[in-house]
């Protein structure tokens, strides 16, 4: 799944290409009813929250998009191809179109619903506004491990399964630690280690985790295998003390951990 840093970065794109022009909306799928309502009007803004992005038309009238597991977002240069069976969405301008292929939801809502909506989620570490005390005082109270509480969109919004095993990592924290057991200073060192790596993955499109000292490669370019501490590393050696990898079943996704680090 799209973790929060690609959905912000394809808000970014997209406000530079769309926004302020009169669109194009289709759905070649035909599964979005609405697109005939939308088509041709000015898009307004584009916006992201953690796993959600928002497109913004006149009359307060927003597209809602989560692409779950399966769903992608193709950007490219007009002459748009044909489109295929798979595209629920499509935004067309004179330069740029963009595809919507296989998103979990695509649907126009109201400005309330958005309120609604955005209300449910906890602090985005990507934006400006967001207050993390807020998903502390959740952590505080809850007797959940630490690493389902990342998980949980309602308490921190955009973090996913490659980001809570690295936050934890780098944190030193056991990912099995109830949050009630967490203190500011631990949750403030996650939030702002948060905030600097997954800016890092919006300018790049990659989460990379490591430090230059601790890659196997340290050339300018960022291997795939050196790019995280401990997320799909199962059976091999941590890169601090050499100690085995660990994995299990947490919270419907597979964790990833040190155990001698993150005793």
């Amino acid at each position: 799944m799209p973790e929060g840093h690609t959905i912000h970065r394809i808000a970014g794109q997209h406000r530079t290409r769309f926004s302020g022009e009169a669109v194009s909306v289709t759905s070649p799928q035909g599964r979005f009813l609405e697109a005939d309502r939308l088509d041709g009007r000015e898009l307004k803004a584009v916006e992201a929250y953690g796993k959600h992005l928002l497109y913004e038309f006149d009359g307060r009238r927003y597209v809602h998009v989560h692409l779950g597991l399966f769903g992608k977002v193709r950007t490219a240069q007009q002459p748009a191809p044909r489109a295929g069976p798979t595209v629920r969405m499509r935004l067309s301008v004179d330069e740029w179109y963009a595809d919507l292929v296989g998103p979990t939801r695509c649907r126009l809502i109201d400005g309330d619903q958005r309120s609604t909506l955005l209300s449910r989620l906890g602090p985005d570490p990507l934006r400006r506004s967001a207050d993390p005390h807020l998903a502390f005082e959740r952590i505080s109270r809850s007797r959940q491990p630490i690493a389902a509480l990342l998980m949980d969109q309602s308490v921190v919004a955009g973090i996913g399964n490659v980001y809570r095993a690295e936050l934890l990592y780098r944190a030193r924290l056991n990912p099995y630690r109830p949050g009630s057991d967490t203190d500011l200073e631990a949750w403030t060192q996650i939030w702002e280690d948060a905030r600097t790596l997954m800016r890092a993955g919006v300018r790049s499109g990659r989460i990379v985790t490591t430090e230059i000292r601790d890659r196997d490669n340290q050339g300018r370019i960022v291997r795939a295998s050196d790019a995280h501490y401990v997320y799909g590393r199962t059976g091999r050696w941590c890169r601090t003390c050499q100690t085995e990898i660990r994995a299990a079943d947490l919270a419907g996704r597979t964790l990833y951990w040190c155990p001698k680090c993150q005793r």
